[in-house]
């Protein structure tokens, strides 16, 4: 009788009442990790706590490593993974810094882990509320790097991370991006798939001629010599430039099994089919935009909004194409980026990059918002769409604003 509820369980979808951190830790399970190391640091701490919950319960079979240090985990889990492991850790704000020389290396090695980032704002001074700045200073490195805005989506996005890093065609890190308090600790209902489901979308980790095992002697972490690098360098790059098709392949084979479909992989669209001007902002600020925007549109107030899932890589073609439909276009920041071209936030740079080459450039304003956890409100929202209603209207406005300063 036993096995033959435990059979129904592998086949039967569940709902159940989690915070986004939760839902990563129930990926984790699903995905059958072999070894997941932690060190806390709030708010990301709340995926390993849930993690030892599962693995003290008997729910979970996993080497569950507590670390010393966030460098020593990220390099755990990176020589795991090299010796053919599925693996998983995590960090938040200044701890992610602390592991960077590990965070560094770990695509050049083309060790495809994934981790969870609770994105949190960078001290000093300290704080606990949301910012994106840490898990963006590894956009350069060959990180791919995706932001949720629920806990459905958490769990959903790592089960595709996983199919995505593991591509041999990739093989490179991914981080998943969940905003500090607003996202790791809030509850949702979420629909937990069932594990053969999950078998069948997720094949096993195979490292193949890559493994790293007394059969077959490789080197792990060479020091090339300066007439090799660039080679090397090159190949990373391949990886990255070859995870636009195996995204998109990775979704759909997702909407197939699953039958939950996310539409455009790389970014979504809100209320834009007939918009005049549009907002882009990633994560969970997407909650207030939408709530603002039902608002508006009902006082006749054309307004859309884009969010951005996956920024590296960075579907800037696509993303350009679209944005180029509309009159004005406003770029939420929940980061800042000190120096940058118009003083402004990542984001913003990013798109205006990718809005070079295209042949429509409406006007591409800036705003910085939301930081160290503040919220976005609604009229926030309403604010920001009027001064890029009035950039449409051809009324200059500032490339960059900080909206929500205190007077």
């Amino acid at each position: 009788m036993a096995h033959a509820v435990a059979a129904l369980d592998q086949q039967t979808e569940k709902t159940a009442l989690i915070t986004g951190s939760e839902a990563i830790a129930v990926a984790c399970k699903l995905a059958d990790v072999d070894v997941i190391t932690a060190y806390p640091i709030r708010p990301y701490d709340t995926v390993m706590q849930y993690v030892a919950k599962l693995v003290a319960n008997g729910e979970f079979d996993c080497e569950y490593i507590v670390a010393e240090s966030e460098h020593s985990q990220f390099e755990i889990v990176k020589h795991a993974s090299a010796v053919g492991a599925r693996v998983f850790s995590g960090s938040s704000g200044v701890g992610w810094m602390y592991a960077f020389e590990a965070l560094t290396v770990t695509p050049a090695l083309r060790i495809p882990m994934v981790v969870m980032v609770g994105n949190r704002a960078l001290d000093d001074p300290g704080a606990f509320g949301v910012e994106h700045n840490d898990a963006l200073a590894v956009r350069d490195l060959g990180w791919q790097l995706v932001w949720v805005d629920s806990a459905q989506e958490a769990l959903d996005t790592a089960l595709i991370a996983y199919r995505v890093a593991e591509d041999r065609r990739v093989f490179l890190p991914c981080a998943i991006s969940c905003d500090g308090a607003f996202l790791t600790h809030s509850q949702a209902l979420v629909r937990i798939p069932s594990q053969d489901k999950v078998a069948a979308f997720l094949p096993p980790y195979n490292r193949g001629d890559l493994l790293l095992h007394p059969d077959n002697p490789i080197t792990v972490a060479p020091q090339a010599n300066e007439d090799w690098l660039m080679e090397i360098r090159r190949q990373t790059a391949a990886g990255m430039e070859r995870s636009y098709t195996v995204i998109r392949e990775a979704y759909a084979e997702f909407d197939k099994i699953f039958d939950r479909s996310y539409g455009n992989p790389f970014f979504e669209e809100y209320e834009t089919q007939d918009a005049d001007v549009v907002l882009v902002g990633m994560g969970t600020l997407s909650t207030p935009v939408k709530v603002a925007i039902r608002q508006m549109r009902r006082e006749g107030k054309r307004v859309g909004f884009v969010r951005v899932r996956w920024f590296r890589p960075f579907a800037a073609e696509e993303l350009a194409k679209t944005l180029g439909r509309f009159s004005a276009v406003g770029v939420i920041d929940r980061d800042f980026s000190l120096g940058s071209p118009y003083l402004g936030g990542v984001l913003a740079t990013e798109v205006r990059a990718a809005m070079y080459p295209a042949t429509k450039h409406p006007p591409v304003l800036g705003f910085i918002c939301g930081l160290g956890g503040r919220e976005v409100t609604v009229p926030d929202v309403r604010r920001m769409s009027q001064i890029i209603y009035d950039a449409a209207e051809g009324h200059p406005q500032p490339p960059t604003q900080w909206i929500g300063l205190r007077e």
